[in-house]
């Protein structure tokens, strides 16, 4: 019995599964002997896995950035996987090779459209727990009776493996086995001293060295793509004749021969090129090697003089990123933010977004929120950028209807950014992963020996922490610690530096403030600072629009605020009342805290050290989860209110997101991706204390997790502000908006104009 004839027919087995919603078992003859004594041959098992990792991708359209046709790399080609036998298992051990936990689901018949060229596996049998797909059995590579008709895909579930370092990329169609690493390698003196290099001789890996490439027929376009790929927007002219009488004198190994890029390519793989014949007498007759110059974007300009004359767009940022340069891409319209749908987004759309924002071309083009969801508008979908416009304004796009897009399609990006070697003058040391650890400099003495150097502790915190793991590339802060007494396994010793203040934004620690003699009171290496790194992060934000609606005063009888007293819920003058006669007046409204970031929000105390209040009946996790203060113009406080976290939990969640945290019983508390915890206008504290406030126009704001306690990927969206308006018997609140939300033209007219008559009454 052939396996042909053993092949149960797809197309019934398909329009069954299809009638009922479900898979059935695909082909039971395959595997099971049949009781006339007939025997199926079996799938052997895959030749042994080769030398290098076999690299996994997901394709087609349309899809989410987690789900998609399974396309294998196998001998220098992209192919597919046939579905025939295909399971749950095998989509688990393809979906942990793309860097998702495991799959959730797999799809057949070509879902995601039909691949080209080879079907490189068929009748594929895991057991689920294969390393990768190469160690499953399977007919062989290319041994296959499929059409790309029965191309297979799969769905991950949407998280990612900690630590895991490669991305699902929209593939750039580049074959980089011809040229993978491009550099430039600088001729003048003054420019081998400093980073990055933005002028040299073009030069491509080959071999076991760099080889160059003749510039005969060379374009600014060329330049712009090798500048693009190094990290630079634009390119400048070079003095020719100067490299002319240099290069005479060295002796040139070229590589290609000719290029002729069209100035839109992200990589100068994707250029056309023409390789040196390797038996050719001249391969660069009357030419020479190609030299470009590249001009930096405002960060990586020394000179400041420069810096003024490059002008980064305003209407378009990045956030959310851990890195620099990479990031939620957001465009400003009518003075407020908003998000672009990743339909159709691509590489050439994703590199106008970095040049324009004084990076070079892309890297990545993200696709399904991968840097976070957004919580404004959503100006654009299918966006079709040609790749040389000056804006992502100047690109054909859609406009967003409600049914279009949602925000779990918010499009990223990774753009290309030049080396400046930032991460060789710190390290962290004595932890247990490559993410922990102490804190070490390097410092040159006066005779220009380099030594390490310990960090002092103090007032070492998350901010100061996002600022090393960003200059080491290792993601977000998750901690910032200032004891490392259990690291101590280095034989550095010396504090070197101390009174470390970040922004957070800084590319280095060396950009923060800090002291210009080391004073430490601590100074002992056990007292040194150190960080816990991590690729993810939480990222909370109010919903703004709920406190505007669910706003409104009440007098509350003093009999019935004993227990917000005790946690001191009530404003400074509520001691000194005739307790438990009369009242006090409160602010009071709805706050909505949503996580649209990549990690759950915790709190950073463990269960062991919460604080049991017996009159509310709860746990504190946190001291001070979000500050309520009421402002005047000048931005002094009037009247103030915190809330402490208790039961800090998932109140309900965006769909498809199942709950986590629930702290009835003594549960775990935290805030799941893309869940909200919500705080009701009618609870205990969920207010501000106004008894002494006199009428007037005033300024609410709110800070969710206002002492950083909690790593977050983005802080400047934690403050949320509205205007106020108080009568003296009743409030108003408009302008309600979180403290990134609006330009900063808009920001400047609200701090302005504080309070107007045309706003809604709860």
């Amino acid at each position: 019995m052939s396996l042909e004839t053993a092949k149960c027919d797809k197309n019934i087995v398909k329009s069954y599964s299809l009638l009922f919603g479900l898979w059935l078992p695909s082909c039971l003859t395959q595997t099971t002997p049949s009781n006339t004594g007939m025997t199926t041959p079996k799938p052997s098992a895959s030749p042994q896995p080769q030398i290098e990792r076999l690299r996994v991708r997901l394709a087609g359209f349309p899809r989410k950035h987690n789900e998609g046709r399974i396309e294998l790399f196998h001998k220098g080609e992209w192919g597919t996987i046939c579905d025939d036998d295909f399971s749950i298992s095998n989509a688990n051990v393809l979906c942990r090779q793309l860097g998702f936990v495991s799959a959730t689901g797999w799809t057949h018949s070509a879902k995601y459209g039909k691949g080209q060229g080879k079907i490189w596996l068929d009748n594929v049998l895991c057991n689920g727990g294969e390393k990768s797909i190469e160690f499953c059995k399977s007919r062989g590579w290319g041994n296959s009776d499929c059409t790309h008709d029965e191309d297979a895909g799969v769905v991950c579930k949407d998280e990612r493996i900690p630590g895991f370092v490669d991305s699902n990329v929209i593939d750039a169609h580049v074959d980089e086995n011809k040229i993978e690493e491009v550099r430039l390698r600088p001729v003048i003196a003054m420019a081998k001293k400093r980073l990055p290099i933005t002028e040299g001789v073009v030069e491509v890996r080959y071999k076991d060295g760099w080889a160059q490439i003749c510039d005969l027929g060379w374009t600014t376009k060329n330049t712009h793509v090798v500048c693009g790929m190094l990290g630079f927007p634009h390119e400048r002219k070079v003095n020719r004749n100067f490299y002319k009488l240099y290069l005479e004198r060295q002796k040139s190994n070229f590589h290609i021969h000719s290029v002729a890029c069209t100035g839109t390519e992200v990589h100068l793989a994707a250029c056309p090129l023409e390789f040196s014949k390797p038996n050719a007498t001249s391969s660069c007759g009357g030419g020479m090697a190609a030299v470009v110059s590249c001009m930096p974007g405002p960060l990586f300009i020394h000179n400041s003089g420069l810096k003024k004359k490059f002008q980064i767009s305003s209407n378009v940022r990045l956030k959310g990123g851990a890195r620099v340069g990479e990031g939620r891409v957001e465009v400003l319209k009518n003075n407020e933010w908003g998000t672009v749908c990743d339909d159709r987004w691509n590489l050439q759309s994703a590199s106008v977004v970095c040049r324009e924002l004084g990076f070079g071309s892309a890297k990545e083009a993200l696709t399904g929120a991968r840097m976070g969801q957004g919580m404004g508008p959503i100006y654009m979908n299918e966006v079709k950028c040609l790749g040389q416009e000056k804006s992502i304004w100047n690109c054909p796009f859609r406009n967003i209807t409600s049914e279009d897009c949602k925000h779990m399609e918010d499009a990223a990006v990774r753009c290309n950014v030049p080396y400046m070697g930032l991460e060789n003058s710190i390290r962290i040391t004595g932890g247990r992963t490559r993410y922990e650890g102490r804190m070490e400099v390097l410092r040159s003495d006066s005779n220009g020996t380099q030594s390490w150097g310990l960090i002092c502790g103090e007032n070492w915190g998350t901010n100061e922490a996002m600022v090393a793991c960003r200059q080491l590339g290792l993601g977000y802060a998750n901690q910032g610690l200032q004891e490392t007494w259990y690291w101590d396994n280095s034989n550095v010793t010396e504090m070197v530096m101390s009174g470390v203040k970040c922004v957070g934004n800084e590319m280095a620690l060396t950009q923060c403030q800090h002291h210009k003699t080391v004073s430490c009171q601590r100074a002992a290496p056990k007292f040194a600072a150190g960080v816990i790194c991590s690729e993810t992060a939480s990222d909370l934000v109010l919903n703004a629009p709920l406190v505007q609606q669910s706003v409104y005063i009440e007098d509350r009888p003093l009999h019935m605020l004993y227990c917000a007293a005790e946690e001191n819920c009530l404003s400074k003058s509520a001691a000194k009342a005739n307790w438990p006669y009369g009242h006090r007046r409160l602010l009071r409204f709805s706050s909505e805290i949503h996580n649209i970031g990549r990690a759950d929000f915790k709190p950073k105390a463990g269960r062991h050290s919460w604080v049991w209040h017996a009159c509310h009946g709860h746990y504190h996790s946190m001291d001070i989860f979000t500050n309520y203060d009421l402002l005047n113009a000048n931005g002094s406080k009037v009247a103030e209110g915190h809330k402490a976290s208790f039961c800090l939990e998932d109140t309900d969640c965006q769909e498809g997101v199942s709950k986590r945290y629930e702290c009835a019983n003594f549960g775990d508390q935290g805030i799941t991706v893309g869940c909200w915890d919500t705080y009701r206008h009618d609870i205990d504290c969920q207010w501000i204390d106004i008894t002494d406030v006199k009428p007037g126009n005033y300024i609410l704001q709110v800070v969710l997790n206002p002492n950083h306690e909690v790593a977050e990927s983005d802080f400047t969206n934690n403050a949320m502000k509205c205007n106020c308006k108080y009568d003296g018997h009743r409030i108003w609140l408009h302008n309600c908006h979180t403290g990134d939300a609006f330009s900063e033209e808009a920001e400047r007219r609200f701090e302005k104009y504080p309070g107007q008559m045309d706003n809604q009454i709860s």
